[in-house]
């Protein structure tokens, strides 16, 4: 008995099993929670994960071998700015990638964030992906239904005066209202400077 229970945990350590959502291979995802979802194990056992109500879009990302990067240092400050308008209106949680890498989550209801991302950028082309997830309170109940109120995260060059931020040129905008329903995935792209 022992030997065969070796045998079936070798061959299933051996064989590296993949995970999709939706039908979506996402191997590599990293730090995310699904809820309400099925979980199942295929024939080849693969992870196959059915999460109705989310998006699932393959983005591709640049090869580290491809053309090189502009080098130096930026010459401009960036920074990621949220506001919702009423705060926790709009109802939406809002994951955030850049070039690849999990930054942060905004989360309906939390306080303005102000952040210097100077340091998380490159020289040259940067991506920023924006998952949005509408995440009701109370589903029969919604806090608001009007395109008035928003919740936008923004990412600009600016500049810092004492305790104050100055965006002077917005490069990335994403912008939900609490009239909106679905999840929502949008890609951007700027150069730095």
């Amino acid at each position: 008995m022992r030997t065969l229970l070796s045998v079936i945990f070798t061959s299933f350590v051996a064989s590296a099993a993949e995970v999709y959502v939706n039908g979506v291979n996402v191997d590599g995802l990293a730090n995310h929670t699904f809820e309400k979802v099925t979980v199942r194990l295929d024939e080849r056992g693969n992870v196959q994960i059915d999460a109705p109500g989310y998006s699932i879009k393959k983005v591709s990302v640049p090869d580290a071998n491809a053309a090189a990067e502009p080098q130096g240092s930026l010459t401009q400050q960036y920074f990621l700015v949220t506001e919702q308008n009423p705060r926790g209106a709009a109802e939406y949680d809002v994951d955030l990638f850049l070039n690849g890498k999990f930054l942060r989550t905004v989360k309906s209801g939390d306080e303005q964030v102000v952040k210097d991302i100077t340091r998380e950028l490159k020289p040259g082309r940067n991506v920023v992906i924006a998952q949005a997830r509408k995440r009701y309170e109370n589903p029969d109940k919604p806090k608001s239904q009007s395109r008035a109120h928003v919740m936008r995260v923004i990412i600009g060059e600016g500049r810092t005066t004492k305790d104050q931020v100055t965006i002077d040129k917005q490069v990335v905008t994403f912008t939900r209202t609490a009239a909106d329903t679905n999840d929502v995935t949008q890609e951007f792209s700027f150069t730095t400077r």
